[in-house]
Formats: C-alpha cells, sequence, structure tokens
C-alpha cells in the first residue's frame, strides 16, 4: 500500500531563471568551486578518471563515472538506514521532497516519469510491506526562503521518516539563501522521528547552481549530497552530451533527466541498503550547533485571516487563482489598498503575486514608520504569474513592529495580492 500527498500538484508549473547523528565513518569534502569527486572514490582515482571522454548512451542509463563525480559526500547513513529498517520489518513509512519546480515535476511527460515520483516508486518495490506514505512538497518558482516557512505546514506536520531537498536552481543569493537553506534543513533534521535529510543538487545549462553554498551545509551537518550538476554538466561542457536531449528548456530536466536522477538516487539507497545490517542506528540524534545564526529557526506563515489586521482598505480577504489549495487565505486588492497590521517577530517577509495582466501596483512597505521595502507586483509581458517573495527585515532579536502595506507614489497600477506574511 502507498498514499501521495502532492503539496505541489496544485500549483502551475512554473519555469525558473533563477550532522545530524551520530558519526559514522566519513571524510570531508573539498568546498572549492567546481569540486565535486565523491569522497567515498578510492584515492587512486583521479579527476582525470572522472573527466568526459565518450558520447553518453542514455539508454544505458547512469555510469559509474557519472555517479562518482554526482556523490558529493556518502554522509551519515544511521538515519535512512533507521527508516529502512523500519518499512523491512513492514511499519508504515513517509517519505518526502521539498524544492522547485524540478521536484513539482515540471517537464516530465507525466507525473510518473519525474525524479520524485520515482524516489517514491523505489520506496514502493523495496519494501512492498510497508505503507509508504509521500508528501511532494516541490513548488515551482520557489526558494528555500519561502521553503522554510512552508515547511511545517505541507511537509513536515506529516512526519516524514526521510526527505530530499532541492533548491540549487532556485537559490540564487549566497548570503540569504545561505541562512534559509541552513534553516530549512535544520528544521527538518529536527522535527519529531529523527527524519533523514538528502540534498539533491539541480543546474542550469550553464552550471548555474548554488551548489557549493548548499554544500558547506551538507559538509557541517555530514548529510548525504547527491549532484546532477555534476551527473550532467561535465558531460555538457564536454560535448558528450548534448543538453537538448536531457531538457527542453535551459533548466528542467525532461524524462530522459529525471531518469538520472532517479538511477542517482536508486544507486546511493541500494548501496545503504545493502548495508544495512553493518549500520549503526541505535543514536539518531541531531545536537550539531548551526553553520549560520539558523535565522528561520522558528520560521511560519501567517495567511490573511490570521494576521489580525488593524486597519484595512481596499483589500479583502479571499483566494487566489496560482495557488489555490496551497495558499487560499489572502489579502486581495484591484484598487487602492492599504494594510496595518502588528506582529512580533525577529524576521518578516511578504510572500505575493506578480502578476502579467499589466495590473500589479507598486507598494511600500513600513516597518515602525519607516519604509523598509516596495513590492512591485507587476510581470508585463513575463513568463507567468508566480509568487515572488520579499524579504522586508532580519535580525538576531525579536521584537514588536507596526507594519503598513501602501500603494507607492505615482503608481498607477494598484493590483496586490499577498500570499502570506513569513515570519519567525
Amino acid at each position: 500500500m502507498n498514499k501521495k500527498i502532492m503539496a505541489g500538484l496544485a500549483a502551475l508549473l512554473l519555469c525558473v531563471s533563477m550532522t545530524a547523528c551520530k558519526s559514522e565513518e566519513s571524510t570531508s569534502t573539498d568546498t572549492s568551486a567546481d569540486t565535486a569527486v565523491s569522497e567515498s572514490v578510492s584515492e587512486t582515482v583521479t579527476e582525470a578518471d572522472l573527466t568526459p571522454t565518450e558520447p553518453v548512451d542514455l539508454e544505458a542509463g547512469l555510469t559509474d563515472k557519472m555517479y562518482q563525480r554526482a556523490l558529493l559526500n556518502e554522509g551519515n547513513r544511521s538515519r535512512l538506514a533507521a527508516a529502512m529498517k523500519k518499512a523491512e520489518n513492514g511499519e508504515p513509512v513517509t517519505i518526502g521532497v521539498i524544492g522547485g519546480s524540478i521536484t513539482q515535476g515540471s517537464s516530465a511527460t507525466n507525473h510518473a516519469n519525474c525524479y520524485a515520483e520515482l524516489f517514491h516508486q523505489y520506496w514502493v518495490e523495496k519494501f512492498p510491506n510497508s505503507e509508504i506514505t509521500f508528501v511532494n512538497a516541490g513548488i515551482g518558482g520557489t526558494n528555500s526562503y519561502l521553503g522554510v516557512h512552508r515547511a511545517d505546514k505541507q511537509l513536515l506536520d506529516y512526519k516524514p521518516d526521510a526527505v530530499i531537498v532541492e533548491f540549487s536552481v532556485n537559490d540564487t543569493d549566497k548570503v540569504m539563501n545561505k541562512y534559509s537553506y541552513d534553516s530549512l534543513v535544520r528544521k527538518i533534521l529536527n522535527n519529531d522521528g529523527d527524519p533523514a535529510v538528502i540534498l539533491l543538487f539541480t543546474t542550469q545549462e550553464d552550471g548555474t547552481s548554488l551548489q557549493d553554498v548548499h554544500k558547506e551545509i551538507g559538509l557541517a551537518y555530514d548529510l548525504p549530497m547527491l549532484s546532477y550538476r555534476e551527473v550532467v554538466y561535465p558531460e555538457v561542457a564536454a560535448g558528450t552530451l548534448d543538453w537538448k536531449s536531457i531538457s527542453p528548456d535551459n533548466i528542467h530536466p525532461n524524462d530522459a533527466g529525471h531518469g538520472l536522477i532517479g538511477q542517482l538516487l536508486s544507486r546511493y539507497l541500494d548501496s545503504v541498503y545493502d548495508d544495512l545490517d553493518n549500520i549503526d542506528t541505535s543514536s539518531t540524534a541531531f545536537d550539531t550547533a548551526a553553520y549560520t545564526y539558523d535565522y528561520y529557526k522558528n520560521a511560519t506563515m501567517l495567511g490573511a485571516s490570521e494576521v489580525n489586521a488593524e486597519e484595512m482598505s481596499g483589500f479583502e480577504i479571499s483566494g487566489n487563482k496560482v495557488y489555490p489549495d496551497l495558499f487560499p487565505d489572502n489579502f486581495v486588492t484591484e484598487g487602492e489598498g492599504y494594510l496595518k497590521f502588528e506582529t512580533e517577530c525577529q524576521n518578516l517577509g511578504i510572500f505575493y503575486l506578480k502578476q502579467t495582466d499589466g495590473k500589479g501596483g507598486k507598494y511600500d512597505v513600513l516597518v515602525d514608520g519607516e519604509r523598509k521595502s516596495v513590492l512591485d507586483a507587476d510581470f508585463s509581458g513575463g513568463w507567468g504569474n508566480y509568487g515572488e517573495t520579499q524579504q522586508i527585515i532580519i535580525g538576531k532579536e525579536s521584537g514588536k513592529h507596526t507594519v503598513e502595506i501602501k500603494l507607492s507614489e505615482g503608481s498607477d497600477k494598484t493590483a496586490l495580492t499577498i500570499f502570506g506574511i513569513m515570519v519567525s
């Protein structure tokens, strides 16, 4: 038996341009850019041995050379082994994924062919006597800053035993997204049930990825790290693989690309499963100090009805057509809107709609009377409507604040939809 919870299916398929446990034996990874030689590779295997030389046969699938490049860190396997032993004993297991449009399954011909579903099917087929519940918390066009604020409701409330985190294409800010990614990973690791965490790194066609920043987090907590970037980008750069054979655009894998990710995951999972008897699962506690300050430790998302606005004109509390099920409780205005509310927080952000219809307005955000940011909802001529995140304030101390959102002077466009207020 298996159950699926598709947190990302209600969203539009949007394009984007943009240790934990008692230590097992493992070694650290070189954190310099473009270093992707697996820590598990024998010292006799050189970087030259992993350099692409032959045309890629996609029908033959993932090669040993690709896998060795892609396994950035075997990581501490105790939590993953504990989840597998649980499933092996016939107990119910919940697995999940959180990320952007690649995790949601964009550009796969059908959902069964996306890497997330291949990950799900691995567990179903490997453990037929266990009831496998699957949670897909992938949403197109979103980053780990939004991810850490929505993780509780859309992923962790289901008490997952194992989670894949994928944000290396959608995360683009080397500072802010380091903070948000760190807090997201820690939030999962600290969840009830001691879930295993696997970090998956994806890439754009030109190799752009926040992999090296995210890798710092993975090394700090000795997590398994698998890189689709290192599977395909060295091949594309060497001319042994045509990017168009694995993607219809500059980012999203097609069925063949998702298939390579699925093979990468299953090969790593098999390596853990085949060694279950030798992996100590007696201690899975997580007590490692935060790699960054853990700014978003208590991050959550407030819907419009939870904000308790002191003053509201022009806005109404309503739903939206972009994320109707995921974020149904919104502030919406077509004319000139004004909001005023109080909140106690350390950090504050706003998740709002970028719209292509030419009606999106500009709105000032004032905190305690001081303008801190501007929300620009206009995305005329863009590739589609999507949710944008805007960090308003960040700090190390919590305090009470008065927040105002009002139309910017000179903005002739007035529409604004606020999906949620992000606080921590």
